[in-house]
């Protein structure tokens, strides 16, 4: 019998939670890794100045040595050249009482070795040296071997690597005095402490470093948690966000990159609240006034007889209801689509021109007195759709409102704040009560205004989402001699 394979606790979790076993990837915050390249950058700042600063003092150690040996080496010379024997009070002939008498005419620095070597190539030189105490362990004087090599190198400088440490040294030979005999003047340079001087500097740099390095994680961490803090509120608000409560809004504070990050998220949140209002305003308003013509709808159907005139008179009824459904489906879903920022499409337009086809084309809808009142020769950014069905409605609303020979007026001004399209017609007006209402959906206001048409109440509300998709409104005054006149405000400065 065969047993069947266990599953493990982390498969058993991922399938109840509907995921798959994958290993879970830990996200590294964006405050950690800010801190980390902050620190990175700082490390190799700090790092690469305490280097510099090495090599800048090593490399002034270098220049004072070899300044250091070169005078040596040219007061030497100058003396070998110029200097007199006390004695005979002629130029010296012995190079020993040369070396003699300039070595005690000298004090050497510290770590430098003043020497006089004598001898021939191939020996160990004698030697004539200041008697000074080097902080080495073992000093040239005391060392034939290294007296030797540098006595027979072919150079007049050059260093000489030793267990005990480097040595820098220069050479000034001295003419045959006779024979096989040789002489030379030797300067040698200890730079071992001094060096030992600038690493202890270096090793303090870095310590320095170190502990700069500590306080600014302190201080980085501090501030990119003040700097971070909107888009943790962000976060936090995305998490909290639910399509029945898009009220959340972070707060805004400073005017830098961050804060118009928090304003850019709160006018992402202001669109979608109006696009998930204007949506269950749609299915609200869309139930609402659907559910009466479908009620007709059915009534009539369940009711209709089998007498022709019954049927024929039925079916008028239906089809009359079907299409005013039809219209509010349309007019409900180019309310709905007006949220959409493809809603209009501007272009340059002559606004003289447009505002005639308009004239044009409203004289159509009835017997009225039309005028065609002023143009504004000037191009505005519109959506000559758009507003061609703005401004038709308009029209519509005014034939609806007015009796057949009353004046309708049609036409279009400029001024410095943008334009305006307006219909006016010599109706009864509208009362000061409905004025606020007429632009909402499925209003109609409380007083009639002529002939009452037959319309939802939605053709003044798909007037107002035109206007404001075009960063303008529409407002209502009264028509002189009476009647009401409906303006379309585009541009900035309409209030």
């Amino acid at each position: 019998m065969t047993t069947p394979p266990t599953a493990s606790p982390r498969t058993t979790t991922a399938a109840r939670s509907g995921t798959t076993a994958d290993p879970v990837t830990r996200r590294v915050s964006a405050r950690v890794r800010i801190l980390l390249w902050l620190l990175l950058v700082m490390a190799v700042g700090l790092v690469s100045v305490a280097t510099t600063t090495r090599s800048i003092l090593l490399r002034d150690v270098d220049h004072r040595v070899n300044g250091l040996l070169a005078q040596e080496a040219g007061e030497f010379a100058n003396f070998e050249e110029r200097g007199v024997d006390p004695e005979t009070g002629r130029p010296f002939t012995d190079p020993s009482r040369l070396l003699r008498e300039f070595l005690v005419r000298q004090y050497a620095d510290p770590d430098e070795e003043l020497i006089g070597l004598v001898g021939r190539p191939g020996s160990t030189p004698a030697q004539f040296s200041q008697p000074r105490d080097i902080p080495v362990a073992l000093p040239l004087h005391k060392d034939p071997d290294a007296r030797r090599r540098i006595f027979d190198s072919p150079d007049s400088t050059g260093t000489l690597h030793r267990a005990s440490g480097e040595v820098r040294w220069a050479k000034v030979a001295v003419a045959r005095a006779g024979g096989d005999t040789e002489a030379a003047f030797v300067v040698a340079f200890h730079p071992g402490r001094e060096q030992a001087a600038v690493n202890e500097e270096f090793r303090i740099l870095l310590a320095i470093s170190g502990v700069a390095l500590l306080m600014m994680t302190g201080v980085g961490w501090a501030v990119s948690g003040r700097i971070l803090k909107p888009v943790r509120l962000v976060r936090t608000a995305a998490a909290q966000l639910t399509e029945q409560d898009l009220t959340r809004r972070i707060p805004v504070h400073g005017r830098d990159d961050i804060a118009a990050l928090a304003e850019t998220f709160n006018a992402m949140l202001d669109r979608l609240e109006r696009a998930f209002a204007a949506q269950r305003e749609f299915v609200d308003d869309a139930g609402h006034e659907l559910r009466t013509p479908i009620t007709i709808v059915r009534g009539h159907l369940e009711l209709m007889g089998d007498d022709p005139a019954e049927r024929e008179e039925t079916i008028r009824l239906v089809t009359d209801e079907l299409d005013r459904m039809s219209r509010i489906v349309e007019d409900l879903l180019l309310l709905a689509k007006a949220e959409r920022p493809d809603f209009v499409t501007p272009e340059p337009v002559q606004l003289a021109e447009l505002t005639a086809d308009v004239y044009v084309k409203a004289r159509t809808l009835g017997e009225r007195d039309w005028e065609l009142a002023e143009v504004a020769d000037v191009e505005a950014g519109l959506d000559p759709q758009r507003i061609t069905q703005a401004m038709v409605q308009l029209a519509q609303n005014a034939v609806q409102h007015t009796t057949p020979g009353q004046t309708v007026r049609i036409g279009s001004r400029a001024d410095g704040q943008g334009v305006e399209l307006y219909v006016a017609d010599s109706g009864c007006g509208v009362q000061p009560q409905d004025a606020e209402v007429i632009f909402e959906r499925f209003r109609r206001g409380t007083s009639r205004r002529g002939a009452r048409g037959s319309g939802a109440g939605l053709g003044l509300s798909i007037v107002r989402a035109i206007a404001e998709a075009h960063g303008g409104r529409v407002r209502l005054r009264d028509t002189a001699g009476g009647g009401a006149t409906f303006v379309l405000a585009l541009g900035e400065g309409h209030t």
